[in-house]
Order: C-alpha cells, then structure tokens, then sequence
C-alpha cells in the first residue's frame, strides 16, 4: 500500500472486491447444482457415524465479531486472539407478586407456607437466556492486521519523502523474512507429509470414509475440481489471454504446502515466493492481494459449505425450495469471509448457513470424520483463486503501474540532476576560493 498512490490502489481495491465476489458466487452455484445432480445424501441418517462436537454459534453475533475484529484494540495481541462472543446462559424464574407479603401486613403460617410452596414450583419452571459477553479465542486476527497495515501503507505513501525510511525498513524486514522462507521451503516436503501421515493415522475405521460418505467425498471433491481447473483457468484466459496452466505450474510449491498445512495464512509466504520469483507478478499487487485474499476470499470453503448444507438437508429427507437454496447460497457466501484462514475454520461458520434455513446444526458431527481431508483440497482451492486473482489484477491494473513507473523514474531523473547541479555549483565555488598561490601574491 505504502508504494502505491490513493488512486492505484482504489482502482486495484475495486477490481479485487468485483473478482472475489463473482469467483465466490460462481463457486456457490458450481456446489449446489453438483450436490444437486450426484444427490449423496440419500438413505438417510440412522446408522450414519457421528464424530465429534460443534459448539452453538450465533449469527448476528458472529457477522458482529467480524466487524469488531476489524479494529483490534490491541495490536500485539491481534497477532495471537481474536474478538469471539462467549454466550453464558442466565437462568430466569418468575417472580409473582404473591409471593411478596406487604410491609403492613403480618406474614401468617398459612402465607409462609403458601409462599413456600409457589416459589418451590416457580424453581422447576426456571428457564436459561442466552446472554452473549465480550471474549476472545486463540487464533491469529489476519482480519484486524490486514486493515491496520492497510491503513499505514496509505499514510507511509502520503507521506512521500517523510515515509521513505519507513517504507525502506519494512521493505528490507520483507526481504530478510523471505530469505528465512526459502530455507524453510527446502525442509516443506518433509513436514507436509509428515501433517497427511499422522492425519490418516489417527483416523479410528477407513471404511467411513470410502463408505457411508462415499458419495459426499466424491461429490466435494468433483466440486472443487470443477472450480480450480475449469472455471478459474477459463477466468484468467479471458481476462489476460494467457495460457492459465503454465501460470499454475508456477504455483506447485504453494499449492501442496496449502494441502499439507491446510491454512492460506501459513501458506502465505509461500505463495508470495511464487508468484515473485516463479511467475514474475509485481511485489506492489502480491503484496496488495494476498493478504486480503486470504483473509476474505474463500472459495472452496464457500463451496463446501454450501453443498454441505444441502446434504445434510438431504440425509434429514428435508426438501428445500428455491427461496431456501437462495438463502444457503447467500448465507455461504457471505460465512466464508468471516472464515478464518485456519484449519477446519468452514466447519464453525457453516452452523451459520444450517441454521438459516433451519436444519439441526448438530448433523455437522456426520461429515467431521472426512473433513479434515476435505479441508485440505479446499484451502487448496482458496490459494489458487488468491493466486489468479493477483495474476488477474495485475494484467487490468497493468498501464497504472507503468504510469507510477513511470513518474516514479521522472522524479529520480529530476533528483539526480538537482544533485548534479548541486555538485557543479560547489565545485565552482570551491574553484572560485582557492588560496592565491605564491607567484600571484607576488
């Protein structure tokens, strides 16, 4: 932010909002008509395997806690907790005035005894409310860091020469962080197949997954397939009409530290050691949208939740009607950018989308036992659509960055005569002070 002008990065931030948004609908639709089609949840519920527990989440408090961790309060522990509702059930019982004898009145034992009596039987009618409070759970606020430097970047570059230091120290902090990078690049494979071997390991019965969720796992796994090689390649080629497979090939190591982590913010570095290096994308756009996509655009996770929701409408034999898959639609594609850029993050947001159309939240315990490895494939996804969108961006907002290029190469042209001239008129002042010599003071 801080390399760009205001009107850049209007123009970039515009044209990044317009691409997440129509990749996220497009991987909505792609999700719905596919469960639609395969139908995976027939048969039923009854001896289907439960995993697992999903704590109740509240949506006005969750989209709430979005916007509230936007502005962190506190930005050292933004690097390690967010902002997260607590709701803490008071318990409520009735109180009669019948029970409350007059000051002016002597309380009798037939009026004790009444009283006694009605409060015992008000005790077994006391009922809980929900009452949310402030509170906070462990996990990086991406959400907050990236608007905090955001904000910075514009004021560094508003700054003009006053931010040049400043601008020059994060750039080299930038560079030291990704040297470090590259060294753990080399170690990646390692520790990624490490993560899927202990993840396989602690499953307890393999048949669940090829199974009872057979179809489910198939039907994900064609969706997302159906989004990163098909519709986000068509996408790149008919904004940049360029070959979006070579792009892509760039983009391996990212890709499979994305399946081994199963988390785009862990990925991040990565991503941008690819994109700079293997595909050559300006740092000014990597670095304007990575960041923001990965905290924002979810496109696998949008997708996943929203075919999920329909199987498990499915599985319960719960036929929705159009209103309602517009609702689930909607509901995803606004829960995947609350989702953090985490593991298994989609499995919380999506009690949002079941509870808007009023399916049992509970029923998520039935797809947990194959989530862990659909989480993988679909922050695999999500990296890929961060990726091509840079590459999308870059190619639209490509004569903008010539023109600053450009301005940017007129004022150093500029300074560097100014000091040229500075030179020259030193030099003739200091020619013009020379002490006489011994023949002229003669």
């Amino acid at each position: 932010m801080a390399a760009l002008d205001s009107k850049t990065s209007g123009k970039m931030g515009f044209r990044a909002v317009i691409y997440y948004t129509t990749t996220t609908v497009i991987a909505v639709i792609i999700g719905i008509i596919m469960v639609l089609i395969i139908h995976p949840g027939k048969g039923g519920k009854e001896n289907m395997h439960r995993e697992g527990k999903i704590e109740p989440v509240h949506s006005a408090d969750a989209f709430m806690d979005l916007i509230r961790n936007m502005f962190p309060p506190n930005l050292v522990e933004a690097c390690f907790k967010q902002v997260s509702s607590l709701h803490v059930p008071l318990p409520i019982a009735p109180c009669p005035s019948s029970l409350i004898t007059p000051e002016n009145e002597t309380a009798t034992q037939d009026s004790v005894i009444n009283n006694v009596t009605q409060a015992m039987r008000l005790l077994r009618e006391v009922t809980e409310e929900i009452i949310p409070l402030p509170g906070a759970a462990n996990g990086v606020n991406a959400l907050g860091l990236v608007v905090f430097s955001m904000c910075l970047g514009l004021v560094i570059g508003n700054m003009k020469e006053q931010g040049k230091a400043l601008r020059e120290f994060f750039d080299s902090l930038n560079e030291a962080i990704m040297q470090l990078v590259t060294i753990i690049m080399w170690y990646a494979p390692v520790g990624i197949m490490f993560l899927i071997a202990g993840k396989i390991l602690e499953m307890k019965d393999m048949s669940i997954v090829g199974g009872q969720l057979g179809m489910y796992t198939i039907t994900v796994i064609i969706g997302l397939l159906v989004h990163a090689v098909i519709m986000l390649p068509l996408l790149y080629y008919l904004v940049t009409r360029k070959n979006p497979f070579v792009f892509i090939g760039g983009m391996v190591q990212a890709l499979v530290t994305a399946l081994g982590t199963s988390s785009s913010s862990a990925t991040l570095p990565i991503t941008f050691r690819c994109l700079e290096d293997n595909i050559g994308l300006d740092k000014r756009i990597t670095r304007f949208m990575l960041p923001l996509g990965a905290t924002i655009n979810m496109d696998g996770t949008a997708l996943y939740e929203a075919l999920a929701a329909i199987f498990i409408a499915q599985v319960n034999n719960y036929d929705l009607n159009f209103g309602q898959i517009i609702t689930i639609s909607i509901t995803a594609t606004a829960a995947s950018v609350g989702a953090a850029g985490i593991p298994q993050a989609g499995l919380v947001t999506m009690v949002i989308v079941l509870t808007s159309v009023g399916l049992p939240s509970d029923d998520i315990t039935l797809i947990i036992a194959v989530d862990w490895f659909l989480d993988r494939l679909r922050t695999t996804t999500n990296v890929l659509g961060d990726s091509i969108g840079a590459g999308i961006v870059q190619h639209l907002s490509c004569h903008e960055l010539q023109k600053q290029d450009a301005e940017m190469g007129n004022s150093v042209i500029e300074e560097n005569e100014m000091k040229k001239s500075y030179q020259l008129i030193s030099c003739q002042s200091n020619e013009n002070e020379k002490p006489l010599d011994s023949e002229t003071k003669m």
